[in-house]
Parts: structure tokens; sequence; C-alpha cells
């Protein structure tokens, strides 16, 4: 208290010195004179009082942190700030209304922006943010706790009792558990407490456990990491004076983010400055044509809406819930849980099956119930189990009840519902696999779609290169000039091409004290383009953009593959246009050119083709070529800024962008040649680039061109007829000068013509392609948001290299399905025929309600892990792509599984009628040798399952050590059940002789699976798709 207390009145009497109170409210006046003198205006709309007050205290506090004092607040008490930290804003921000900033975003509400002085004074007097230099690091944490983080509130995960009331409310369920409980009842009753509830307990745990393991694993494949992965945007933001690259959950209030075309806006906020902003606002008014962004009629920028054309920067105002796509979001409950194109297949495939076993069912009820009432069954004691009116009428309803639970036990067994549950399994292994290394997966469906590609559409740049470009050629007229003779260029030529340079361009140069390399962001071609002038020619970017005003432009289109502006010096009336773009586009436009010496000469026919060649030299040694052009156009402002001239330019000279090869690309295309899967390259480089970049990349082989329809034109593919354009598109492996539209067509073509197409994109006018592609494949580096939400599978690392991986994966998924259909099949067809036969010819089934189900679970719920979680393999990419319409279950699958089945069905059906004699065993000891060796045949047929074609089923198990274990778990468990659960099974113990056979009667399987596999079949299906 002492020690408070001295603080205390060294801080008054430090006030004291200061400040007077006469003083202090002289200082108040004067502060509030300074504000801006719109806030005094009588407006229809008066500014929130809170507002006008964060205003007055920012400033009280910046006037009293000037003077050196440790005054944090108001005149009424005196804070001290024990820690000496300076932090100077920290009361400001706590005072601002967020509620009212917000509201006047969403609700655009302009004359309230301009009673507060506009964005700019929103900017620094409210949320304290440099317009220019945007916020400060060190108060990201602080901004974070006022206004909150950038996250929407999850919707509510389903909890495991929500799966387990939904798993209960099955009507065959249901009905098992009636007839246990009856069960239960009777033998109770019948036998006591202690002997009596065996039968009826059993089938109770034994459902309670299977509803319980199918509950946790399906609740398991709840993705919360994909949500996150499809919501982590990566945006650019300005922090103490440069750009910087962070996560969309990291924006806070009073960030200026940096805006392209295809960037989602990550926040609500605020156009601070930028050129031709527009904005695609139909996520939230559901109106389809794009909004002007400007300073002046439309500065407010909501949060989940697109860029579509121009760039700039955006003060944030509001994050998270506080936005208006918060609050949409708040409203909206996202299930991930989709159901795959494969899931409905196989879901109508249990349908089927489920048809035949209740068919089934419905017999063996029958059967069961005419051989009992009639006095033809007998217990184990010999004796009839029904004599009429002398049987007690509780032994007869257990009896009955007995034989309804075994006949809907068996029903339970044949449906396959192990079969969605694998593939949830296998999609979320692999999906979880691939998000590790190399892709996000959108759309769960994309998986399995792209085992079936036969058609892989690629871009060139970041896909099949490295995306890092770098000028290696610069052409003046018709001379080329080198590193030694750049210093030579004519000072006019040097102005107009660093005007060209600084100001058509939408990357930036940031130059900052701490490292000597300034910072470039933008484009690989921007940062290529503006590191050759700032480094080789020794531009000074920056300087050049502040001597000039921009009047408009006209952004990059990969429709018109160009860009202009229209720009005045200071104090001059002169308007220039400077054009750059490709090379071939540019110089069409040329009248002129401008030699090494920087005379303007005429450009007659001959010197166009002079240079068209310089251009297709360029391009066959795999360079990009950019060009440059100008025009003076005399001051006319009418005409002028609405359009920019595009005839009659001046060339300024010529640059050539290598790009290497990533180093994998040719021996990932020649691992889809041997999948026997297309790849297409589809690039907006000129006809010599393109061929020279898919030679490299061993997509054409170098006789391949024009010539034999290897290498067309976007415009000359578009012209073709639709009778032309089916006939020569499975020739055409690059197109060249390609806008989106064509694209679009090709991808059309070829899935009319059958094939399943996946296509790379990475820009937002790839967005029709990919949504229209059977699977939309958007790079995660270079890709836009918008190309991201029209994709199914985002590319992390933008490599070709990992298409291919994806696409081994999809393989392997689609792989993996099959080899659990065929085993599961297997149990079906074995289970139902044995208990059917066994029905019809003894009027009892061998295995009880308990034991059907304990198969039940090891084959659905083990069984389906155990062969989900294979690794791709060389031998998936050497078989021929399934395509668009195979089925799903083909011929070899019948055979391998027809084959067990009938092997199953005869060995059992012996020890049925025969295995009493052949062991000297009584009815319920064979019975469990039965039970074992049905059970164990299930486990190493799961080892055949394993490799639906190939004779070593044990190639590669070493590396599958779920496999291994899950084998280990069910052969532990199943001795439980036999030697241990005695009561519970309905077992009796094994002598090891006994279990020898066993074993031994199992293990058969793995020769007859080999034997069967050298009867040669067709590899097509034979059910249905």
């Amino acid at each position: 208290m002492e020690r408070k207390s001295l603080m205390r009145k060294k801080a008054v009497n430090k006030l004291d010195e200061n400040l007077t109170r006469n003083e202090a409210t002289l200082e108040i006046m004067e502060i509030t004179a300074q504000l801006p003198a719109k806030l005094s205006y009588k407006a229809k709309y008066p500014p929130p009082v809170s507002i006008i007050l964060s205003l007055l205290l920012g400033s009280l506090s910046k006037k009293a942190l000037e003077s050196q004092t440790k005054l944090l607040r108001s005149l009424s008490y005196v804070a001290i700030d024990v820690n000496d930290t300076p932090r100077e804003n920290l009361v400001s921000l706590m005072n601002v209304d967020q509620r009212a900033l917000a509201d006047m975003v969403k609700g655009k509400n302009l004359e309230s922006l301009k009673q507060l002085g506009g964005v700019a004074q929103v900017a620094t007097a409210i949320l304290e943010t440099d317009v220019k230099n945007g916020a400060k690091e060190a108060d990201v944490a602080h901004r974070r706790d006022v206004f909150g983080a950038n996250k929407f509130k999850k919707a509510p995960v389903k909890s495991l009792m929500s799966f387990v009331v939904e798993a209960f409310k099955d009507m065959t369920i249901i009905i098992l558990l009636v007839c246990a409980i009856m069960s239960l009842e009777f033998g109770i009753e019948q036998h006591g407490l202690k002997e009596g509830w065996y039968d009826g307990g059993s089938i109770i745990v034994a459902i309670i456990l299977v509803v319980a393991v199918s509950a946790v694993s399906k609740q398991s494949k709840q993705l919360d990491k994909l949500s996150y992965e499809r919501n982590n945007i990566n945006v650019q933001v300005v922090r103490d004076g440069t750009n910087r690259h962070i996560s969309i959950f990291d924006v806070v209030v009073g960030d200026v983010v940096s805006l392209k075309i295809g960037d989602q806006i990550p926040a609500d906020g605020m156009f601070l400055n930028g050129n031709s902003l527009k904005v695609d606002e139909s996520s939230m008014s559901g109106e389809s044509d794009h909004v002007e962004v400007n300073g002046n009629d439309h500065p407010f920028l909501l949060s989940g809406t697109k860029v579509t054309d121009g760039f700039g920067f955006m003060l944030v105002t509001s994050v998270g819930m506080n936005t208006a796509w918060g609050e949409r979001m708040s409203s909206i409950c996202h299930d991930l849980d989709e159901q795959t194109p494969l899931q409905a297949r196989l879901n109508k495939l249990t349908s089927s099956i489920g048809k035949v076993g209740l068919t089934v069912d419905v017999i063996v009820l029958a059967v069961l119930m005419i051989r009992y009432f009639p006095g033809n069954t007998r217990d184990d004691n010999g004796r009839k189990e029904y004599v009429g009116s002398q049987t007690n009428v509780s032994h007869a309803l257990d009896s009955v009840v007995g034989i309804i639970a075994a006949a809907l036990t068996i029903f339970v067994v044949t449906i396959p519902e192990g079969l969605p549950l694998a593939v949830t399994q296998t999609l979320a292994y692999s999906m979880k696999r691939m998000m590790k290394d190399i892709a996000v997966v959108r759309k769960l469906s994309a998986c399995v779609t792209m085992g079936s590609a036969t058609t892989i559409c690629t871009d060139k740049t970041g896909t099949l290169t490295l995306n890092q470009m770098k000028v290696t050629e610069f052409w003046l007229g018709k001379e080329t000039i080198d590193d030694n003779s750049l210093t030579e260029i004519e000072s006019e030529v040097y102005q107009l091409l660093q005007e060209g340079v600084a100001l058509n361009t939408t990357g930036t140069i940031n130059k900052s004290h701490d490292t000597p390399v300034p910072e470039i962001t933008g484009s690989p071609t921007e940062k290529a383009i503006l590191s050759w002038a700032q480094m080789d020619l020794g531009m000074n970017i920056n300087e050049t953009m502040e001597k000039v005003e921009i009047i408009h432009v006209e952004t990059f289109t990969s429709e018109k593959k160009r860009s202009g502006l229209l720009m005045r010096k200071n104090n001059e009336k002169v308007i220039h246009t400077h054009w750059k773009g490709a090379a071939e586009m540019i110089l069409a436009m040329c009248s002129n050119y401008y030699d090494r010496n920087g005379a303007l000469k005429s450009l007659n026919a001959e010197e166009k083709v002079q240079l068209e060649a310089i251009i297709h030299s360029m391009a066959s040694k795999s360079l990009r070529c950019i060009a440059f052009a100008h025009k003076k156009v005399a001051e006319d402002t009418a005409q002028a800024s609405e359009k920019l001239q595009e005839s009659g330019l001046a060339l300024l000279g010529f640059v050539g962008l290598k790009d290497p090869c990533r180093p994998g690309v040719r021996t990932a295309v020649e691992s889809c040649k041997t999948a026997e899967v297309n790849v297409k390259m589809i690039t907006g480089d000129n006809v010599h680039t393109a061929r020279a970049i898919a030679i490299e990349c061993g997509i054409l082989n170098p006789e391949q061109d024009m010539q034999n329809g290897a290498v067309v034109e976007g415009v000359q593919f578009r012209n073709y007829s639709p009778e032309e354009r089916m006939d020569k598109i499975d020739n055409i492996l690059v197109m060249a000068r390609s806008s989106p539209f064509d694209k679009l067509l090709m991808v059309q073509c070829l899935k009319e013509k059958g094939h399943v197409v996946a296509v790379t994109g990475d820009g937002t006018n790839d967005a029709a392609a990919l949504k229209e592609a059977d699977v939309g494949l958007c790079m995660g580096i270079q890709g836009t948001e918008v190309a991201k939400e029209s994709s199914d599978i985002v590319i992390l690392d933008d490599n070709f290299s990992s298409v291919v991986t994806v696409l081994s994966w999809g393989r392997c998924v689609y792989n993996s399905i099959q080899k659990f259909i065929q085993f599961q099949l297997t149990v079906n067809v074995a289970a139902l025929a044995i208990n059917f036969v066994a029905a019809i010819s003894s009027g009892k089934v061998p295995l009880t309600a308990v034991q059907l189900l304990w198969v039940n679970l090891i084959m659905d719920t083990l069984g389906a892990p155990a062969l989900a979680t294979e690794q791709p393999t060389s031998d998936l990419m050497a078989r021929t792509p399934v395509g668009r319409s195979e089925p799903l279950i083909t011929k070899i699958m019948w055979r391998n599984l027809l084959a067990q089945a009938l092997y199953q069905v005869a060995i059992l059906l012996t020890l049925q009628f025969k295995g009493k004699a052949m062991f000297g065993v009584d009815e319920k000891t064979n019975n469990t040798l039965i039970f074992n060796t049905f059970v164990l045949c299930q486990v190493f047929n799961e080892f055949n399952a394993r490799k639906l074609e190939k004779k070593n089923i044990f190639k590669g198990i070493h590396e599958n050590k779920l496999f291994l274990a899950i084998i280990g778990i069910t052969i532990i468990l199943q001795v439980i059940m036999v030697e241990l659960l005695k009561k519970f099974a309905g077992t009796e113990r094994l002598n090891w002789e006994q279990w020898g056979a066993c074993f031994g009667i199992a293990v058969l399987s793995w020769p007859i699976g080999c034997l069967v596999k050298c009867i040669p079949v067709s590899s097509k299906a034979a059910y249905g798709s």
C-alpha cells in the first residue's frame, strides 16, 4: 500500500508540474477545435457520440504522451504504467464504438463516413493506422484483443451420443433389441438370473458393442481440419511499411490489405487507394453485376466478396463475427459430411444385396417356424423342442424369439452397411495423407474421380515450370542490348521505358532499412520485370510513381493478354498512353519503333516481319516475350479518359523472360503416359514458346507441330466446327494463345467424347473450366481465391508432379474400395449360403446371433481400415484408367469372391453335417468349430483381398503396419471369444488339434486364391454402374 501511495503521489506531482487544471481545460478546448470541421456540421445523420469521444480521447492521449506524462485516460484519474511500455493507442482503440463502425460499413452509410472526415480520417484518428505504412506489428495482439479475431463460430460438432442414438433408430437393431430383451426375460424366468441372462444379455452386449464401434468410426470422420484448410486464405497486408503474407485468420482491425484480381475480401473495410477496382458482391446481394469501388461514392468493401478487376488497398474496419459475412455465417451450418457419387452407387448396391438378404431371411424364418411347431427340431439333449400343449408357453415363446433373432441377425450380416463406412475411411485416410504433403481436398468425390481420370489439361506457368521468371534478353528495335550496353540507352527512351515499367504494373518495390535488397511483390512476370528494371537498368521505380498522375488503368486479362494506362506528368497537360503485354499483340498495335540510338522510325511491313522473327526466335528458346509501347496524346480529357489508344503506338522494346521447367516434370509426364492418361498443355504463350516448353517437358515429340494437329492456337480451335473439334480433340496436345473460353471449350469437348477430365488452373478466369471439369485442380501458391472456390482439390506446391501423385492416390482409393467390396461380398455370400442350407436341411442355423454380430463387427469395423490404408503402388500407375462408364464390380472381383465363398460354403457345410463324426465332438463344440473356421477364413481372405489380380498377396505387406496390427488384434479377440467368453459367445473351448484344423482350413484360402487368379477373365465389370 505504501508503494502504491508513493507512486500515485509522484504521478500527481508530475502532473501538477506539467499541466495545471486551467491549462488542462485550455488543452481540451484546443484539441476540440482541431477536430475535423465536418464533425460540427448539422447533418441529417449525426455521427455516433462514441466515435466523437474516441477522437477526443485519442487526441488527448497523444498530447499527454507527447508531453512525456503518464496520463493514459482522462483527467478524472491517473493511471501508472508500471512496466514503462509505450502503448500509445491502447486507450483510444478501447473506446472505439465497434458496432457503430461495423454498421456504417455494412449499411454502406456514406453520409456517416463523410461526417467522420472520410476513410483516411477514420484510419488515422479512430483506428490509429498509417494509411501508407499500415498497422504496427507490435499492436496486432492488442488489436485482436480489442476487436476480436477474424474467425467465425464453428458449427457444433455432432457428439458421439448423437451417432449412437442415430444407430439405435435402425429398425433391424430395434427388433433385435426387443427380441434380446424378451429372450433375457424368458431365460431369467426359466433358469434364474445367474444362468438365464446369458442368451438375451449376450445379444444386447453384442448390439451395444457393434453400435458403439460404428458410432466412434462415424464421429472420427468429421474432418475439422478440412474445414480449416478450406477457409485458410493467404492475405497480403502492409505492416510497419512492409508487405507481409499472413493467414486470413490473422487479419486485424486497422490492417491495410492489398487487393488484386481473384482475391477474396478478407474482412469488412473501406477503399483507401487503387485503380479500376471492381468487386463481385453476388455472394452477399445475389446481384451478378460487378460493383466498382472507389474513394468517392462507393468506398465500402464486404468480406466474402471477390475482386474481379483492378487492384488497390483497403482498410479493415471489422473482422470475424462483426462482419456482414460473419452475420450470415452464424445462421448457416456447413455440412462437410457430403455423399460422394461412389457412396451413392454403393448405397444402391447395398440396397440390392439387402433385398436378396431379406428374401433369404424370410425363407429361413418360415422354414425354421414350420420345422419348429410340428416338432421336427430337437434340443441339445435330443428331445423335441415343441410338443404341443405339453410345451410351456414361456419356453415356446423363448424358442420363437430365438428363431426370429437368428433370422434377423442373418439379415444384419447380409447387409453390407460397412461399404459406405469403408469409403469414408478410405477417403479420410487418403485426404489426411495428401493434406500432410501436397494437396487439400475440397470435395470428397474428387478423390475417387481423380482415380478414373483419362485426360489432364494443365497450365504451363508454375505447374510445368518453376514460376521463377528472369529477364534474359532485351531488344531495342532490331538490336539486342546486352548487360554492358544497358547504360547506353538514349535518355528519352530510358525515361519512357521507366514509366512503362514503373506505372503499368501491379507489383511493388519496398525498400527496408533492415535489408539491402528491396522486397519485390507481384506476379512472377511482374517481379522479374521490376527486378530487371531496378537492378540492371538502375531505375527508381517509386520515385517515378510520385512524379505522375494516373488517369485510367486497364488491368491485364487472359483474353486481351495486355495491360495499359493513361498518365499525365505533374504540372503537365500532355497525356501519355503506355501498353505492356504479349509481344506479337503489342507489335500489331504499333506504327513506329525506337532504335538503339533513340530515333523514332516508321514500322513498315518488312520491318514488322523482321521484328516478328525476333519474337519467334526468343519463343523457340522457351522465352516469354513481353513488349512495351507508348503514345503521346494531345490533351482531350473527355476523350482520353474513356479509352486507351490501341493503334499508332511506338514500340519501346522487347524483354524475354525465362521460366525453367520443374526438375521432375518430365518423369511425371512419362508416368501419366505409362498410366495411359493423356496430358494436354493449355497456355497463353505463343505457339513457339508453348511448343518448346512442351518438348522440354516430354508432352510433345520434336517432330510434332501445327502441321500434324498436335499444336493449335486458341482462335483456331475456337473456329473449328463442332464436328472438326470432336474429330481433332484427341490429337491435340498443346493449345497456345488460349483464352479461358478455349480452355472451357476443350474440357466440354473431351467430356462429350467420354473422357474423365482433370484440369489445373490458378486464375480467376479459369473458374469456369475448373467447375466444368470432372476434377478441378487449383494451384495453392499462385491460385486466386476465386479459382480455389471453383476447384475440387488445391495443389499446395503448384507442381505437376503433385498432380500425378494425386492421380495415384485417386487410383489407390478406388482400388481400396474395390478390395473391401470383394472382401465383404465374400462374407455375405458365404453367410447367406451356409445359414440358408443349414436351416432348410436341419432346421437350425449353425451360427448364433452373438456369433453373427461378432462376424459383422470384425468384417465392417476392422476390415475397412485394414484394406483402406494401403499406400499407392507403381502397379496402379501401370493400369489403364477405369474411365467414366466402368462399373464398380469387375469380373475379376466376381471370380475371386465366388471362388472363396464356394470354398467356405463347402467346408462349413461339411463341418455342419460331418463335423461331429470327423472330430468326435458334440454339437455345441462342432458349432464352435464352424464359427471359428468361418472367422479365420475371413481373416486369411483379407490377405487375398489385398491384391485383386497379382498372385503375390504379400508384396509390400510390411509397409502397412496397420493391416498387420488389425489381423493380429482380430485373431487375439477371436481366441478370447472362443476360450474365455464361452457363455457370452455360446462356444466351447477347443484343443490344440482343433485350433490347428481351423487354421489349416483357413490357410488353404491362400493357394486357392492363387490358383483362381490363373483363370483368365476380362477386367470389364459385371455389375452395372
